[in-house]
């Protein structure tokens, strides 16, 4: 099940259902066959900049946050905290719809679940490839 919360902003996503379904058929294209436990909580760029310097000891404004809180073989429980001020910088810097860069870091998130990471280049390539693959079976 996925769950959408405000935790310090007015932000209300559209297309909610067709957006938890995108992400689950995600998961299971990536054979994660557990039950999904997904929340995915809106901030601001301040009550996300807490989250990060809090919890992992980052002094600067990201879009995304991705916790796992429990990976098991029946249960994939996590929280994604996103932005929604970065969202909206950086669709204009990328020349992006607002919807279609907050897609773009929601499935950067859900890839980071189903183990993709981006630290290096390859990995961050790969990841990037990923991105693009689903943001085409999104059809909203």
């Amino acid at each position: 099940m996925i769950h959408f919360f405000n935790q310090d902003i007015d932000f209300e996503i559209s297309n909610s259902e067709i957006i938890s379904n995108w992400i689950i058929s995600t998961f299971q294209s990536e054979n994660k066959n557990q039950e999904i436990e997904l929340s995915i909580i809106f901030n601001s760029d301040e009550a996300l900049l807490e989250v990060n310097q809090q919890f992992l000891n980052h002094d600067y404004y990201t879009d995304i946050i991705t916790f796992t809180l429990e990976d098991t073989d029946d249960l994939l429980e996590a929280e994604l905290y996103i932005s929604i001020d970065r969202i909206k910088d950086n669709a204009v810097l990328l020349k992006k719809s607002f919807e279609e860069e907050l897609h773009r870091v929601i499935i950067h998130g859900v890839l980071h679940l189903c183990s993709y990471k981006d630290k290096t280049d390859d990995e961050a390539k790969i990841m990037r490839k990923k991105e693009d693959e689903y943001l085409k079976k999104l059809s909203l």
